[in-house]
Parts: structure tokens; C-alpha cells; sequence
């Protein structure tokens, strides 16, 4: 497959773009073209499927959806990118660890562009700034082909972070690219984003999209 679809869907709910990934996911055949979701979440809470509970610190108004993906507990909300990877590994020639490498430098050599040192960690999947937390990634692999994906705070509210531990880590700080005289808009980081996510997965070109499918073979 030579070209890979990018959707930019707005602001949506966590849980209706959840069901469209499975519902994609459940129905894509080895010739169905890889996709690249983006958009941002109304605010929600949501726990990966070892979460534990612990983690939530205290009681609000946001909802918490447990989730299928890896990891702990962590938040969404307007002002940070959301981009889902709806990808066939096996196609790819790629593992699970490759493309969170490939997700993770994306993002560092995105905010490269603004004189921004970030970095991986081994041992803590996510993209870090001076020791705080910059981006989260959480996955799901089914027959061999992923979805759920990756969240970069851009300009956002912070504070609900402060209700949880991020992804499992008691007192992790949080920050964001506008923060840091980085990039100010989702608008302006998601293309950017996937366009070097395309690049790096080795897709010449990308077809672009603002609708979530309807039908998966349409």
C-alpha cells in the first residue's frame, strides 16, 4: 500500500472514535489502507487495561472510560493532539516496539523545529522535556494491526493531571509545547506530525480526510 489516509476529525468524544477504531479495526482486510486519525478529545479520563485504580487520586466531573489500550491512567482534553495509528504491522514489516520508536521520534524531531530538546525514555514510554512529560502513547494490537496511538499537549488545562498520577507515576510533572515557546495550535501540530509519522512508516504519499469512516470499505 503507497498511500496512507490522513483524517482530521476536530474535537470528538473519547468514546464514539473508540468504537469507529474497533469497529475499522474488526473489519479491515489485507488490503485495506492504513490510517492516521487526528483530532482532539472533549475531557475524559481514560484507563489502560492494567490501570489500577490507586491511580485516580480523587473524584471530578470527568469522566473515566476504561479502555483497551496499554497502559495506566491518563487525560484528554482540548488543546492536546490526539493521533490514532490504525496500521498493519505484518504489512509494515514493522513490531510493536519499532513503531513506538517511530512515534516517539516523530515527536522529538517535531519539536526539533523550535529548538526543543525532548526525549524517549526506556523505561517510560512517552516523550519528556526537562524531566516533565510532554506526550503519552497507549496502543492496542489485534490481528496483527494497531489502534489507539499517541497524545501531545499542545495548549491545553494542565490541572486535571494533577487529579491522577500520569500513566502510573506518582508526582510525574506535565507540560506542554506552548509552555515552552513551542507550537501553539492543534491545527498547526497535526499535520505536521503526520506528516513525519508518514515518512517514517515509509508512505510517499497521503491522502487526506475529515470524516470518520462510515462504512470500512467504502
Amino acid at each position: 500500500m503507497n498511500t496512507l489516509v490522513i483524517r482530521s476529525l476536530g474535537q470528538q468524544p473519547y468514546e464514539e472514535c473508540w468504537q469507529a477504531m474497533q469497529d475499522f479495526t474488526n473489519h479491515r482486510d489485507k488490503d485495506t489502507p492504513d490510517e492516521l486519525w487526528l483530532l482532539e478529545h472533549t475531557p475524559v479520563f481514560t484507563q489502560g487495561q492494567a490501570g489500577k485504580p490507586e491511580h485516580i487520586l480523587m473524584a471530578t466531573d470527568i469522566p473515566i472510560v476504561k479502555a483497551d489500550r496499554g497502559g495506566q491512567v491518563t487525560y484528554h482534553g482540548p488543546g492536546q493532539l490526539i493521533i490514532y495509528l490504525l496500521l498493519d504491522l505484518r504489512r509494515l514489516k514493522i513490531t510493536v516496539r519499532d513503531l513506538v520508536t517511530h512515534m516517539e521520534q516523530a515527536i522529538v524531531e517535531l519539536l526539533a523545529e523550535d529548538h526543543i530538546e525532548a526525549y524517549a525514555k526506556c523505561d517510560a514510554p512517552g516523550v519528556y522535556v526537562n524531566d516533565a512529560k510532554i506526550a503519552s502513547l497507549g496502543l492496542r494490537v489485534r490481528r496483527g494491526c494497531t489502534f489507539h496511538g499517541l497524545a501531545l499537549n499542545i495548549n491545553m488545562d494542565l490541572s486535571p493531571f494533577q487529579y491522577i498520577n500520569p500513566c502510573g507515576y506518582a508526582g510525574m510533572a506535565m507540560t506542554q509545547t506552548s509552555l515552552i515557546d513551542g507550537l501553539k495550535s492543534v491545527e498547526e501540530a497535526g499535520p505536521k506530525l503526520a506528516q513525519r509519522l508518514a515518512k517514517r512508516l515509509g508512505y510517499p504519499t497521503t491522502q487526506n480526510n475529515n470524516k470518520l469512516p462510515g462504512e470500512v470499505h467504502d
